[in-house]
Order: C-alpha cells, then structure tokens, then sequence
C-alpha cells in the first residue's frame, strides 16, 4: 500500500465561499468540477500524492467533529495561518511542534469544518 488515504472530501455548504476560502489561505488554485451531479472544487495532486475535493451535496453537511484532515503545507505553515483569518477562517490550534514529524495546527474553514495543516521539519 503506497498511501493510507487516497482521496479526501471536504463537504461544505457554499462552494464558492469555501472555493475562495482554500484559494486564499492555501494559495493554491483549485479545479472546479461536475461529478455524478455534485460540484466540485479538487486539489490538484501529482501523482502519488493524496488528491480531495470540496463538495456540495445535498446528502452531506458540513462537520466540525468528525474527521480530521491534514493538508500538506511544507514550509508554508506560518504563512497559511497568516491568511486564514483574512480569508473567513478561524485558526483553532496554533503551530504546534510534533517533534520528528514537523509541526501541525487546525483550522476551522468558512462552513465549519475542522482541518488540520501540517509542515514537515
């Protein structure tokens, strides 16, 4: 097994607040798409990263207490926690050192979901 998860999804209420929401804090740009009915916004994963999405679906809602994500941000964790705020969020748990593996945080996106971010040392 190359990767213990291989696709994630994110379930929001607004598409385009939550798309504008990643964009922004993540300085990234996401992949807007129509699956099986249900748009999309994907991050875009090179190959054998973890790929996700941002999905609206009128058969899921958004969590803060399931299930918790954790976003690559190598080297640009300070960085994305400076954006958050400006970008509609709320950081939940500030840089926090994990020893050998880096250092996370968690964030609470525009529709309420709790993500983590982590930065590899």
């Amino acid at each position: 097994m190359k990767n213990a998860i291989n696709w994630f999804e994110l379930f929001v209420s607004e598409l385009d607040r939550a798309t504008a929401f990643y964009e922004r804090s993540l300085d990234l740009k996401l992949k807007r798409e129509l699956f099986n009915g249900q748009a999309m916004a994907v991050f875009m994963a090179e190959d054998p990263a973890v790929g996700g999405a941002l999905v609206h679906s009128s058969m899921r809602k958004p969590n803060s207490d399931g299930t918790v994500v954790y976003l690559n941000v190598s080297g640009k964790l300070d960085e994305v926690l400076g954006r958050v705020p400006a970008a509609g969020g709320t950081v939940i748990m500030p840089r926090t050192d994990i020893g050998e593996p880096g250092f996370i945080a968690l964030i609470r996106d525009t529709e309420g979901n709790t993500v983590g971010l982590h930065s590899p040392r």
